[in-house]
């Protein structure tokens, strides 16, 4: 199933590291969330478009994990020549990911 069955995100940039919250829609579901979506599975998954380090924060209470990317957008937003580096569209791109 997609990521995006069980859960929805925000995402949000500074300078060249973006974070990705991803929150359970139910609480029962956050188990689930701990251990398919791991630091080295966004690591792996975003793996074309960065090679920075990922750290993941869990959110217990609030069902939630947020992971910050370092060295993900190109030098940031005001730095680099790509088209769209903002961290805006990650949450939706992770959402996308396979999970059992």
């Amino acid at each position: 199933m997609k990521l995006r069955e069980l859960a929805h995100s925000r995402t949000g940039d500074k300078g060249n590291i973006a974070n990705i919250s991803v929150i359970a829609y139910r609480a029962e579901d956050y188990p689930v969330l701990v251990k398919n979506v791991t630091a080295e599975r966004v690591k792996d998954y975003f793996s074309e478009i960065f090679e920075g380090e990922v750290v993941r924060y869990e959110l217990p209470l609030l069902g939630a994990m947020n992971f910050v990317l370092y060295d993900a957008l190109g030098g940031g937003v005001t730095r680099s020549l790509a088209l769209d580096k903002h961290g805006k569209s990650l949450s939706s791109a992770l959402l996308d990911m396979e999970i059992s």
